[in-house]
């Protein structure tokens, strides 16, 4: 015999995991839906930024080579609100060497995947246009990659969501993104480019937990402000530990200057850094070298 009565309603998961989450007893993490609008928009004068990723063979820019580019365009005002998220930009490459099986093994990508695919940069270079800043979680990796891939990146203003947002001061434990995005109460499908655009953005748009201040905000505020690269050229070695306690990091690899201590500090902190130098470090007055730094070329390797 046959029913009329009506089918059973969709449990409403929402409502389940709220009532989870207002015990006290549980956090419930909701997968991202990546929205195509933030905030309605209000004002003129609104500008134009990418949140750009990449997958890579390795880590470095020298050797190692790009096999995932993402890049997620969006709409952002002065004051850190953000808008319109637009399509993004997706694709892989082949690279002259098969992906080393650690590399599929954190991203997912193997070699069947990448097979006769390429990136153009002409492609990459019209994407880009008239952007007014790229953010990467991570800058000093990304810039490196993408600027040697196509010349458009070495002439763009770029802010990094890793180390320009004080995120640990705001209560989270780490600043990786898996780590953030789990902080702040949603996952999602990690190491797969244009989904840590997306988690990257949504981090953005949010308040910070303690200060209120929107992330973006901090973010551009770091970005636009100047900061300078100090070097302690020839430091006695037995003082190395001195440096190290004060957050200076030795440049190994010589690349952008040269083999020594430096440190990166803002603008309003840099006589108080040759005051410390002249007298922790060398005894005496010397040339310090140093160089200013901003958003068109920070994290590259001209510095």
């Amino acid at each position: 015999m046959s029913s009329n009565s009506d089918p059973t309603p969709a449990p409403d998961y929402s409502a389940m995991a709220d009532a989870l989450q207002a015990t006290g007893e549980y956090r419930v993490l909701r997968k991202l839906r990546p929205p195509a609008r933030y905030e309605a928009e209000g004002d003129t004068g609104l500008r134009r930024a990418i949140f750009l990723d990449v997958e890579t063979t390795g880590l470095d820019s020298a050797r190692h080579e790009i096999i995932e580019l993402a890049m997620a365009p969006f709409t952002y005002a002065q004051d850190g609100r953000i808008f319109d998220v637009g399509e993004p930009f997706q694709a892989l490459r082949e690279p002259s060497h098969p992906i080393p099986p650690e590399v599929t093994a954190i991203t997912g990508i193997d070699d069947s995947m990448v097979a006769g695919r390429s990136i153009d940069p002409a492609d990459v270079a019209r994407f880009v246009e008239g952007a007014d800043l790229v953010i990467a979680h991570n800058a000093a990796f990304d810039r490196r990659f993408m600027e040697m891939f196509c010349e458009s990146f070495a002439h763009l203003p770029w802010a990094c969501s890793m180390s320009q947002v004080e995120w640990q001061a705001e209560g989270h434990e780490g600043v990786k993104l898996a780590w953030l995005a789990a902080g702040a109460g949603f996952f999602y499908d990690k190491h797969r480019a244009v989904n840590d655009c997306h988690a990257g953005i949504e981090l953005l748009a949010r308040a910070l937990p303690r200060s209120g201040k929107r992330a973006m905000a901090q973010l551009l505020e770091r970005a636009r402000t100047p900061s300078w690269r100090i070097w302690a050229s020839g430091a006695p070695y037995d003082l190395k530990d001195n440096l190290k306690a004060r957050g200076y990091r030795w440049n190994a690899d010589g690349a952008g200057a040269q083999r020594a201590w430096f440190i990166d500090v803002p603008d309003h902190a840099r006589e108080d850094e040759f005051r410390f130098l002249h007298e922790e470090i060398y005894g005496r007055v010397v040339d310090i070298n140093c160089r200013k730094i901003d958003a068109y070329d920070r994290f590259s390797n001209r510095v």
